[in-house]
């Protein structure tokens, strides 16, 4: 590079670093379009791939690694590392043909080196090695082996047929490291990640700032066959208030805030979920279903008479509006989860209504209840946390129209995530997003082999019928009967009202007006590839 050349690129790279040192608090914004800037209110706590267990590390984590496949915006699994793929006839050996040309973000370490098969198998070794204790070692649990054939080709050979293995298969934990650079940083390659992403790792301070850089030799490009990302660097912020997070996007200091709290939904929304008149010319809204099912549980191995009749959890499923909470607690987001657990937006989601609202016939089952058991005041105590209070005390109200009393028990998130795994509650409030996009997903959490600890089976529930539907499924091919199976087990669930329902979730951004192509879909990746700014 001649000296004109470096000092022009010396001079422009001076004027990104500038911007993303003061995370868009300067006046001189000429670079501004180069840079994408959100906050990230749960903190990040590693951006290593293996301990990508959560929404705030795996946005981060997309930007910087990738895997044999992806999903893109419909849920399909498209190549992304492998250029393609192949099933053996019997559904148990998968092999990929990788692209030759991926490299890895630069590293002394590394001399320009491009991806090989064995990567990806020391990538796996790594995240099945019970000292690092990945929270992913489970996506590999129906493995029998893998093995690189040569430089190009990698092999996965499954225990039996599983259909749902390429979705697992795109999850972040399964992104491909370089061996040389992880066993050079050990434990600190959280915060020295290399991989092969859209952006490299620039700087990170945390609880602070986090800076991305563009990748110039990312292997993807656009339709019309310019490369990708558009952008020239990534600033992420880590204001823990998401009141505060709000007011920095007003302010045009963050391109894009996700999610509706409670601190500022009434500001921004009207009931119908639209945006509130004063946002309209400012402002754009992105919505989509989301692979999210929020509920209550109850613990079928409690020692409760009322958890265990059947009677008192059918009658608070009728009991309640769930169309009136969502509408003035979440200002119309969300989708009413009376249908059963399997989410919009996924092959097996029913229409029929299982639950509609009635009260009637809720007091009746009440009565029942209290002439067969002689309990003249049923009462239950319902464990949730300071989030979502407001929604349990909506339920509590309204379920004492019926004649039942539920106290409500705030714990910390920390405290109700130990106390359900373990079976300490009776009656408790969740949620599960998908892991993959397979409804099989969320039907293991009923599965008799699934009980937490060890699984996510959270309710212990147990039924031979589920159990035969739920095994049977997995080997089935035939995507018709394979939804048959799911929907049946998913009427299961319903019919023993084991758990509440209460919505579906839906994904919701919102944009500046000059932010283009952000996009969304239905597992809530964040994907900055072809996002622009004007």
């Amino acid at each position: 590079m001649n000296k004109v050349n470096f000092k022009i690129e010396l001079i422009a790279l001076s004027g990104i670093l500038l911007l993303l040192n003061s995370c868009g608090n300067i006046d001189d914004r000429n670079n501004d379009h180069l840079v994408f800037r959100y906050n990230e209110h749960k903190n990040i706590s590693s951006l290593d791939p293996a301990f990508s267990k959560d929404n705030s590390d795996i946005w981060v984590v997309n930007q910087l690694f990738n895997g044999l496949v992806e999903m893109d915006e419909d849920l399909n699994i498209r190549p992304s590392i492998a250029k393609n793929w192949s099933v053996s006839n019997n559904g148990k050996v998968y092999t990929f043909n990788l692209k030759t040309n991926i490299k890895f973000h630069p590293h002394d370490l590394l001399n320009d080196r491009n991806v090989i098969a064995e990567d990806f198998t020391y990538s796996f070794d790594r995240i099945l090695d019970k000292k690092l204790a990945s929270p992913g070692s489970w996506v590999l649990e129906k493995v029998e082996g893998y093995k690189a054939v040569n430089d190009s080709v990698f092999e996965i050979k499954l225990t039996e047929p599983f259909n749902a293995f390429l979705g697992i298969l795109s999850m972040k934990y399964c992104s491909v490291v370089p061996k040389e650079v992880v066993e050079y940083y050990g434990d600190d390659f959280r915060r020295n990640p290399i991989g092969t992403g859209p952006f490299k790792f620039k700087r990170w301070e945390e609880n602070i700032k986090l800076v991305l850089r563009k990748n110039n030799e990312y292997f993807e490009k656009d339709e019309n066959g310019n490369p990708l990302p558009y952008l020239e660097a990534v600033a992420i912020t880590f204001i823990p208030e998401k009141q505060s997070e709000f007011l920095e996007f007003v302010q045009s200091n963050l391109d894009f805030i996700s999610g509706l709290d409670e601190s500022y939904k009434d500001e921004i929304l009207n009931k119908k979920g639209d945006l509130s008149s004063k946002y309209i010319d400012k402002i754009n809204i992105v919505r989509a279903p989301y692979l999210n099912t929020e509920y209550l549980g109850f613990y079928k191995e409690s020692t409760n008479t009322i958890v265990n009749s059947k009677l008192i959890r059918k009658a608070i499923n009728y009991g309640f509006d769930r169309d009136k909470m969502i509408k003035f607690l979440r200002n119309g987001i969300g989708v009413n989860a009376n249908t059963g657990f399997i989410p919009k937006g996924l092959p097996g989601y029913s229409t029929k209504v299982y639950y509609e609202y009635n009260p009637k016939l809720a007091k009746k089952l009440v009565d029942q209840y209290i002439n067969l058991s002689g309990d003249i005041n049923p009462t239950i105590k319902l464990t949730t946390t300071s989030n979502y209070l407001v929604f349990c005390e909506f339920i509590q109200k309204e379920i004492e129209k019926i004649g039942i009393n539920i106290i409500v028990d705030v714990i910390p998130a920390s405290s109700l995530k130990e106390a359900k795994a373990n079976g300490k509650l009776d009656f408790f409030r969740a949620s599960w997003v998908a892991d993959y996009p397979d409804a099989q997903n969320y039907l293991s959490l009923y599965y008799t082999n699934n009980f937490a600890p060890a699984g996510p089976n959270y309710t212990h529930f147990s039924n031979k019928n589920y159990d035969y539907l739920y095994e049977t499924s997995l080997s089935e091919t035939n995507q018709q009967k394979k939804e048959g199976y799911y929907r049946s087990m998913d009427s299961i669930i319903m019919e023993e009202s084991i758990v509440i329902p209460l919505y579906f979730d839906e994904v919701i951004r919102f944009t500046h007006k000059n932010v283009n192509n952000l996009g969304v879909n239905p597992i809530n990746i964040l994907d900055l590839r072809k996002v622009t700014k004007n």
